[in-house]
Parts: C-alpha cells; sequence; structure tokens
C-alpha cells in the first residue's frame, strides 16, 4: 500500500487511466469484430466502411498511447489483407 501523497495520487491516477484504456481496448475490439462479421457475411461494401471505421479508431487510440503504433500498423495491415483477400475473392 501506498504510503507517501505522492505515491497514493498516482494509484489514483493509475486507476483511472486503467479504467479509460480498458474501455478504448474494448471500443477497438468491437469495432474489429464488427469487421470481421461483414467480411464473413460477403459484403464487400459494408466490409470497406467497418475497415474506415476500424482503421479511424485503431489510429486515435494509437494517438493516444492506449496501443503501440506498431500494434495498431500490425493489426491495420492484417484487416486490410483479410478485405483484400475478400475483394479478389468476389472479383
Amino acid at each position: 500500500m501506498a504510503h507517501s501523497l505522492s505515491a497514493k495520487k498516482r494509484v489514483r491516477q493509475d486507476a483511472k487511466k486503467r479504467i479509460t484504456n480498458r474501455a478504448r481496448k474494448s471500443q477497438v475490439k468491437t469495432q474489429i469484430m464488427r469487421f470481421e462479421d461483414a467480411v464473413d457475411s460477403g459484403n464487400v461494401e459494408a466490409a470497406k466502411e467497418q475497415l474506415r471505421l476500424t482503421v479511424k479508431k485503431l489510429d486515435k487510440t494509437a494517438a493516444t498511447s492506449t496501443m503501440h503504433k506498431r500494434t495498431v500498423a500490425r493489426k491495420k495491415s492484417r484487416l486490410t489483407k483479410k478485405l483484400n483477400a475478400l475483394a479478389s475473392k468476389q472479383g
């Protein structure tokens, strides 16, 4: 348990940040799930729109340092590959 005032404050700040970061990560996971559902349904246009929204959410999360920028880049790359594979199947 923290004893000094600064350590107690740090515990309070960390608790707030943990809640915010968890919420952001949860939103990203939900958005990725929506994209994958669109890909599974085979609808290219819906998948493109969901990818756009997912990339936007990932970029915002990386900008706030909730997720590392390289982790975000890797996720975006993998999701784009899924969309391209779907588009080439349809095309």
